[in-house]
């Protein structure tokens, strides 16, 4: 019997990757996003490519009551949930006085408040059942602070203490917490933040493909708590510890800048 995967933010980017990744590894895959459209499409694809079964859920987890709907109506169906992909995420570029308010506590309901309750509502039954992996989808934006994407640094600074902390309260149960942590990914995650001329991004960016290979080989061959797609930025995240942190949140300001 196959595992079965739920996947948040499926229809694109990460996450669509992700879906094929594991859809292609012999696993259903659960796909969660709000275009209903491209998920029938993406569940299509799989089923006819893959051979493997596929369950479309379509949800707004910007909204504060999206998460436990969407659980319910898993359980509802009768789904086991084996692996949570905690995926759906966005950001927003600009000098927070000048940036959207009800944009960004958007992105607070889903980079945080989403992924907390569904961590929650699964996780409970995965250390029930003592088995089950959860990753959570953070950025290398977790390790620093973020000027002109202030909350967004913010968000993923809480997804990857968050996870680090679960990780240590559910191995003894035999729940897996992950923290996948790429950097600048061709997605179109710079297209929605407003980033395309930054010169973060400028500087190159990694493909989708490989942190998907990256993060998807990690998690489910080895116990790394933190992951950390491609050497340049595993050098990045570790150098900083050394630097004083003034001087790092000057460097990401610079970085950040547009072109």
């Amino acid at each position: 019997m196959n595992k079965t995967v739920l996947i948040t933010g499926a229809s694109s980017g990460i996450g669509l990757n992700f879906s094929h990744k594991f859809a292609g590894s012999g696993h259903d895959v659960i796909l969660v996003a709000r275009s209903e459209g491209k998920l029938q499409t993406l569940s299509n694809e799989i089923e006819n490519k893959y051979g493997v079964k596929t369950y479309v859920f379509t949800s707004d987890l910007s909204k504060p009551d999206a998460s436990k709907k969407l659980f319910e109506e898993i359980k509802a169906q009768g789904i086991q949930v084996d692996i949570l992909i905690n995926n759906a995420g966005f950001g927003l570029f600009g000098e927070f006085e000048q940036t959207d308010l009800s944009k960004e506590l958007d992105m607070i309901q889903v980079n945080i408040t989403a992924l907390t309750e569904l961590s929650k509502y699964f996780g409970k039954e995965m250390v029930k059942s003592k088995k089950g992996q959860i990753l959570n989808v953070a950025s290398t934006a977790a390790f620093q602070p973020g000027p002109l994407m202030a909350v967004y640094y913010a968000t993923k600074a809480y997804v990857l203490s968050f996870s680090e902390a679960l990780a240590n309260e559910w191995a003894p149960h035999g729940v897996n917490v992950t923290a996948l942590c790429p950097g600048a990914t061709k997605t179109g995650f710079s297209d929605a933040a407003e980033l395309q001329s930054s010169k973060l991004f400028q500087s190159g960016v990694m493909s989708v493909e490989d942190v998907v290979e990256e993060g998807y080989k990690q998690m489910m061959t080895s116990t790394k708590t933190v992951i950390v797609p491609g050497m340049k930025n595993r050098i990045l995240t570790q150098s900083i510890r050394f630097m004083p942190r003034k001087m790092v949140t000057s460097i990401v300001r610079k970085v950040q800048e547009r072109v």
